[in-house]
């Protein structure tokens, strides 16, 4: 097993290789990130981890980018590139694609997001 160094480490991206995302283009959505990391010669700035279901089915393949909080629809490998390119390399979030955007302590939906809004999590009281 290998055990990387992160310390230049700028961002994480979480890529969501669950069921539903693997029949939705995941391996090419994954493999097209990757990639394009590889070409920009981002490997030392930019860390890449296969995930399990995210909970967006829906939304499938969904990559994620931290520290930014930033949740994206990569539905291509042609837009997972397209994140490389823009967001991660670029500097700007690329909003046609954003599910959810982390501001002021939460997950927030962008109002032009076309994605379903979900079920929402029961709140469980402290006793």
């Amino acid at each position: 097993m290998t055990t990387w160094n992160l310390s230049e480490t700028k961002h994480h991206v979480l890529i969501c290789n669950g069921s539903s995302c693997m029949r939705k283009n995941g391996e090419e959505v994954t493999q097209a990130i990757r990639d394009e990391i590889t070409k920009l010669d981002l490997e030392a700035k930019i860390h890449t981890t296969r995930t399990r279901c995210n909970g967006r089915c829906k939304d499938a393949c969904v990559a994620i980018v931290y520290p930014e909080g930033t949740w994206y629809k990569a539905l291509s490998a042609d837009l997972g590139r397209k994140i490389v390119q823009t967001h991660l390399a670029g500097g700007k979030v690329l909003e046609e694609a954003v599910i959810y955007h982390y501001e002021n302590e939460s997950f927030v939906a962008p109002e032009t997001s076309k994605s379903i809004k979900g079920i929402t999590k029961p709140i469980k009281e402290s006793v």
